[in-house]
């Protein structure tokens, strides 16, 4: 009898399983793959469209266009996953039955029970989540003047908060737009817990873009009209973003799995196998154990690394096989603040931080060199100059 392989979610983790899978299985199982969307999303170059929407036509891309014939695809909001009946519930009511799970679901936004912090802010997860963030800067400009600019606040200072604020930067200054952008993390500086040269480099970008950086103060409270940060500031606020951290998705808590303590994410071991050995776990959606005290980053070089070695390790336990352990490979770190950029630490190359064309061009690289694995040369190509 031929086993059922379900995929959850589109995202890197998911969408480089399914390309893993298809080539690993080539019709030894049946492969479904299940999403809330009909696309996927390359949601580390997602922050270009704030700046300018029409560049979701080159970051993203239709599941009929990605995976093979023989894959059924089933888009649909997760509810539950039920581990001793071995099916997956759909928002719509529907099931799907499983012999092997991969979750790769992603992640929520956490907002660390901070008063109005949800109620109040947008957040970076989505397509929609993005566009709605132009939306926002844009009315809140053609609202504003000159003597009285709107206020952008973009709380945490990650890659997402960086790099977003650097996208309503380069938009202010594109469309002579009045706006003032305020980055707030409450750690002692941007990018934390980082190299300090890296560090230095992006605030320095940061600051030319008149990005105003406020650090060391954590947000304590939000209302519809003000950010209030540690006993003293207050920023008030025409759009707030949000892009201060992650926590599992409600789906994967219904699933009788191991769960993180601090985060709710699914707890996976090196192979990728879960308190189920039949349900697997990767990406955003799962807690992944490595070597040392620090599990794998959830970030999408981690996601592509893993999604490649969970493919396999699905093939190899319908098989019988003993399965791989994956650790980690840290290829470095690219970071974009508007129209430049920031690269760190990549592996092969003898400058440890450097910024300029050649951090710009590497950048590029990377997002289009996923693009051609997902969907060809060609979508990699006409992208290649908007990354």
């Amino acid at each position: 009898m031929t086993d059922d392989v379900v995929v959850l979610g589109s995202g890197y983790a998911g969408t480089g399983a399914i390309k893993q899978l298809e080539s690993e299985l080539d019709g030894e199982a049946d492969i479904t793959w299940v999403s809330d969307v009909d696309h996927h999303l390359v949601l580390h170059e997602s922050h270009r469209c704030i700046r300018d929407p029409s560049i979701q036509e080159k970051i993203t891309f239709d599941v009929a266009e990605i995976k093979s014939p023989s894959t059924r695809f089933v888009q649909g909001r997760v509810e539950a996953v039920d581990c001793d009946d071995r099916s997956v519930a759909l928002e719509d009511g529907s099931t799907i039955a499983y012999d092997y799970l991969l979750v790769g679901i992603g992640s929520r936004t956490a907002f660390f029970g901070i008063d109005g912090l949800e109620e109040h802010s947008l957040t970076l997860k989505s397509l929609e989540d993005v566009l709605e963030i132009h939306d926002a800067v844009a009315e809140a400009a053609r609202e504003a003047s000159r003597e009285d600019p709107a206020q952008i606040v973009v709380g945490g200072a990650g890659l997402s908060g960086i790099q977003s604020a650097g996208e309503i930067a380069e938009y202010r200054d594109e469309h002579r737009a009045p706006l003032e952008i305020h980055l707030v993390e409450g750690l002692d500086e941007v990018f934390p817990n980082n190299d300090a040269t890296v560090q230095r480099k992006l605030r320095t970008l940061l600051k030319e873009k008149d990005v105003r950086i406020h650090t060391e103060e954590f947000i304590g409270e939000v209302d519809e009209e003000t950010v209030y940060i540690g006993d003293e500031k207050e920023l008030d606020y025409d759009v707030l973003l949000w892009t201060g951290g992650i926590t599992g998705r409600e789906a994967a808590a219904t699933a009788a799995l191991d769960c993180h303590d601090r985060d709710d994410r699914i707890e996976s071991g090196r192979d990728f196998r879960t308190s189920d050995g039949r349900v697997f776990a990767i990406g955003d959606a799962a807690f992944i154990d490595q070597s040392g005290d620090r599990p794998a980053p959830p970030t999408a070089q981690a996601a592509w690394q893993a999604a490649e070695v969970a493919g396999e390790n699905i093939a190899r336990a319908i098989r019988g096989q003993p399965l791989t352990e994956w650790t980690y490979d840290d290829k470095g770190t690219l970071i974009s603040v508007g129209e430049k950029a920031v690269a760190h630490d990549v592996k092969g190359l003898p400058v440890d931080t450097f910024g300029g064309p050649a951090a710009k061009a590497l950048k590029k690289t990377v997002a289009a060199r996923w693009i051609r694995t997902v969907n060809g040369f060609a979508d990699a190509a006409k992208a290649f100059p908007d990354m």
